[in-house]
Protein backbone atom coordinates (compact mmCIF):
# COMPACT_ATOMS: atom_id res chain seq x y z
CA UNK A 1 0.00 0.00 0.00
CA UNK A 2 1.97 3.25 -1.21
CA UNK A 3 -1.05 5.61 -1.68
CA UNK A 4 -4.31 6.62 -0.44
CA UNK A 5 -6.25 4.75 -3.59
CA UNK A 6 -4.86 1.94 -2.45
CA UNK A 7 -5.61 2.82 1.11
CA UNK A 8 -9.59 2.91 -0.37
CA UNK A 9 -9.32 -0.51 -1.65
CA UNK A 10 -8.52 -2.08 1.84
CA UNK A 11 -12.57 -2.51 3.15
CA UNK A 12 -15.75 -0.76 2.09
CA UNK A 13 -15.82 0.06 5.83
CA UNK A 14 -12.85 2.00 7.35
CA UNK A 15 -13.82 1.50 11.34
CA UNK A 16 -12.92 4.52 12.90
CA UNK A 17 -11.99 3.96 16.64
CA UNK A 18 -12.03 6.22 19.76
CA UNK A 19 -9.83 4.33 22.14
CA UNK A 20 -10.19 5.66 26.20
CA UNK A 21 -8.23 2.46 27.61
CA UNK A 22 -5.33 1.48 25.94
CA UNK A 23 -5.70 -2.52 26.54
CA UNK A 24 -8.90 -2.11 24.24
CA UNK A 25 -6.43 -1.35 21.29
CA UNK A 26 -5.49 -5.33 20.75
CA UNK A 27 -8.64 -6.92 21.64
CA UNK A 28 -10.78 -4.15 19.30
CA UNK A 29 -8.20 -5.01 16.63
CA UNK A 30 -8.52 -8.73 16.71
CA UNK A 31 -12.19 -8.33 16.81
CA UNK A 32 -12.24 -6.64 13.77
CA UNK A 33 -9.67 -8.63 11.67
CA UNK A 34 -11.60 -11.98 12.97
CA UNK A 35 -14.95 -10.01 10.99
CA UNK A 36 -13.54 -9.83 7.74
CA UNK A 37 -12.05 -6.20 8.27
CA UNK A 38 -8.64 -5.53 7.25
CA UNK A 39 -8.05 -1.90 8.40
CA UNK A 40 -8.62 0.26 11.82
CA UNK A 41 -8.07 4.64 12.52
CA UNK A 42 -7.18 4.43 15.62
CA UNK A 43 -8.58 8.76 16.44
CA UNK A 44 -6.09 10.93 18.11
CA UNK A 45 -8.70 12.10 20.12
CA UNK A 46 -7.75 10.42 23.76
CA UNK A 47 -4.18 10.44 25.69
CA UNK A 48 -3.35 6.82 25.27
CA UNK A 49 -4.23 7.16 21.41
CA UNK A 50 -0.65 6.89 20.23
CA UNK A 51 0.22 4.02 22.77
CA UNK A 52 -2.93 2.34 21.30
CA UNK A 53 -1.24 2.70 17.69
CA UNK A 54 2.14 0.83 18.79
CA UNK A 55 -0.12 -2.02 20.68
CA UNK A 56 -1.50 -2.51 17.26
CA UNK A 57 1.37 -2.11 15.13
CA UNK A 58 3.58 -4.53 17.33
CA UNK A 59 0.48 -6.84 18.17
CA UNK A 60 -1.12 -7.14 15.32
CA UNK A 61 0.21 -7.43 12.07
CA UNK A 62 -2.53 -8.23 9.89
CA UNK A 63 -4.43 -5.61 10.61
CA UNK A 64 -3.67 -1.86 9.04
CA UNK A 65 -3.21 0.37 11.36
CA UNK A 66 -3.61 4.49 10.91
CA UNK A 67 -3.76 7.22 12.62
CA UNK A 68 -7.07 9.32 12.17
CA UNK A 69 -8.05 12.99 13.47
CA UNK A 70 -4.50 14.47 12.30
CA UNK A 71 -4.65 17.83 13.08
CA UNK A 72 -0.94 19.48 13.81
CA UNK A 73 2.25 18.30 11.77
CA UNK A 74 3.36 16.77 14.92
CA UNK A 75 0.29 14.87 14.87
CA UNK A 76 1.54 13.42 11.63
CA UNK A 77 5.07 12.73 12.92
CA UNK A 78 4.19 11.19 16.15
CA UNK A 79 1.57 8.89 14.50
CA UNK A 80 4.46 7.60 11.84
CA UNK A 81 6.73 7.49 14.54
CA UNK A 82 4.23 5.01 16.59
CA UNK A 83 3.78 3.07 13.71
CA UNK A 84 0.91 4.26 11.87
CA UNK A 85 0.61 2.58 7.87
CA UNK A 86 -1.33 5.44 6.64
CA UNK A 87 -2.72 9.34 8.20
CA UNK A 88 -5.83 10.67 8.07
CA UNK A 89 -7.04 14.15 8.63
CA UNK A 90 -10.50 15.91 8.96
CA UNK A 91 -9.61 18.84 7.01
CA UNK A 92 -6.13 19.94 5.57
CA UNK A 93 -4.00 22.83 5.95
CA UNK A 94 -0.96 23.51 4.17
CA UNK A 95 1.45 22.60 7.02
CA UNK A 96 -1.09 19.59 7.76
CA UNK A 97 -0.50 18.61 4.00
CA UNK A 98 3.08 19.43 4.07
CA UNK A 99 4.20 17.22 7.27
CA UNK A 100 2.05 14.08 5.79
CA UNK A 101 3.71 13.91 2.74
CA UNK A 102 7.08 14.45 4.69
CA UNK A 103 6.39 11.14 6.54
CA UNK A 104 6.20 8.99 2.94
CA UNK A 105 3.02 7.37 4.28
CA UNK A 106 -0.49 7.29 2.16
CA UNK A 107 -3.35 9.29 3.76
CA UNK A 108 -6.61 11.17 3.03
CA UNK A 109 -6.90 14.64 4.17
CA UNK A 110 -10.03 16.13 4.81
CA UNK A 111 -12.36 17.99 2.58
CA UNK A 112 -16.04 19.35 3.02
CA UNK A 113 -16.49 21.92 -0.21
CA UNK A 114 -15.47 21.40 -3.84
CA UNK A 115 -13.12 24.44 -3.42
CA UNK A 116 -11.21 22.01 -1.09
CA UNK A 117 -10.88 18.96 -2.90
CA UNK A 118 -9.89 21.00 -5.73
CA UNK A 119 -7.13 23.00 -4.23
CA UNK A 120 -5.86 19.30 -2.88
CA UNK A 121 -6.19 17.75 -6.17
CA UNK A 122 -3.60 20.82 -7.32
CA UNK A 123 -1.31 19.42 -4.43
CA UNK A 124 -1.50 15.90 -6.17
CA UNK A 125 -3.91 14.53 -4.00
CA UNK A 126 -6.28 12.40 -5.57
CA UNK A 127 -8.04 10.43 -2.52
CA UNK A 128 -10.03 12.01 -0.05
CA UNK A 129 -11.66 12.18 2.68
CA UNK A 130 -15.24 13.51 2.42
CA UNK A 131 -15.99 15.10 5.94
CA UNK A 132 -18.23 15.33 7.55
CA UNK A 133 -20.42 13.18 5.22
CA UNK A 134 -24.06 13.58 6.02
CA UNK A 135 -23.56 16.98 7.47
CA UNK A 136 -21.79 18.44 4.07
CA UNK A 137 -24.17 17.29 1.81
CA UNK A 138 -23.81 13.53 2.53
CA UNK A 139 -24.44 10.99 -0.84
CA UNK A 140 -26.25 12.93 -3.00
CA UNK A 141 -23.14 15.95 -2.69
CA UNK A 142 -20.87 13.67 -4.07
CA UNK A 143 -23.06 12.07 -6.64
CA UNK A 144 -23.09 15.87 -7.86
CA UNK A 145 -19.61 16.23 -7.87
CA UNK A 146 -18.28 13.13 -9.73
CA UNK A 147 -18.98 14.94 -13.36
CA UNK A 148 -16.51 17.97 -12.58
CA UNK A 149 -13.89 16.12 -10.51
CA UNK A 150 -14.21 12.74 -11.94
CA UNK A 151 -10.31 12.11 -11.23
CA UNK A 152 -11.00 12.16 -7.36
CA UNK A 153 -12.03 9.39 -4.68
CA UNK A 154 -13.16 9.52 -1.55
CA UNK A 155 -13.76 8.06 1.89
CA UNK A 156 -17.03 9.79 3.43
CA UNK A 157 -17.15 9.76 7.13
CA UNK A 158 -19.30 11.47 9.69
CA UNK A 159 -23.05 10.55 10.86
CA UNK A 160 -23.09 7.52 8.25
CA UNK A 161 -24.71 4.31 9.63
CA UNK A 162 -25.42 0.71 8.41
CA UNK A 163 -28.40 1.48 6.81
CA UNK A 164 -27.12 4.56 5.10
CA UNK A 165 -24.05 3.01 3.96
CA UNK A 166 -24.75 1.68 1.10
CA UNK A 167 -26.14 4.91 -0.69
CA UNK A 168 -22.49 6.04 -0.51
CA UNK A 169 -20.50 2.75 -1.76
CA UNK A 170 -22.80 2.68 -4.62
CA UNK A 171 -20.90 5.71 -6.18
CA UNK A 172 -18.61 5.52 -8.24
CA UNK A 173 -16.35 8.15 -6.88
CA UNK A 174 -16.20 6.27 -3.09
CA UNK A 175 -14.11 3.84 -2.27
CA UNK A 176 -14.83 2.83 0.73
CA UNK A 177 -16.59 4.63 3.78
CA UNK A 178 -15.46 5.68 7.84
CA UNK A 179 -18.00 4.49 10.09
CA UNK A 180 -17.72 4.34 13.76
CA UNK A 181 -20.90 2.04 14.44
CA UNK A 182 -18.43 -1.25 13.97
CA UNK A 183 -16.49 -0.30 17.33
CA UNK A 184 -18.98 1.98 19.75
CA UNK A 185 -18.24 3.25 23.23
CA UNK A 186 -20.35 1.27 25.17
CA UNK A 187 -19.20 -1.79 23.28
CA UNK A 188 -15.73 -1.16 24.34
CA UNK A 189 -16.39 0.52 27.57
CA UNK A 190 -18.29 -3.44 28.00
CA UNK A 191 -15.41 -5.51 26.77
CA UNK A 192 -17.79 -6.94 24.28
CA UNK A 193 -15.33 -7.63 21.82
CA UNK A 194 -17.52 -10.18 20.51
CA UNK A 195 -20.25 -7.98 19.65
CA UNK A 196 -17.48 -6.03 17.39
CA UNK A 197 -16.66 -8.99 15.67
CA UNK A 198 -19.68 -9.49 14.38
CA UNK A 199 -20.35 -5.84 13.86
CA UNK A 200 -17.73 -6.22 11.46
CA UNK A 201 -18.68 -9.24 9.45
CA UNK A 202 -21.74 -7.08 8.45
CA UNK A 203 -20.04 -4.77 7.76
CA UNK A 204 -17.48 -6.78 5.46
CA UNK A 205 -20.41 -7.83 3.18
CA UNK A 206 -21.02 -4.14 2.33
CA UNK A 207 -20.31 -3.19 -1.26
Amino acid sequence: MTTGTDLLALSPVMPVVVIDDVGDAVPTARALLAGGIGVIELTLRTPVALAAIERVAADVPDIVVGAGTVTSPEQAKQAAGAGAKFLVTPGCTDSVLDAAFATGLPFLPGAATVSEAMRLAERGVSALKFFPAEASGGAAFLKSIAGPLPQLQFCPTGGITASSAPSYLALPNVGCIGGSWLTPAKLLAARDFAAVEKLAAEAATLR
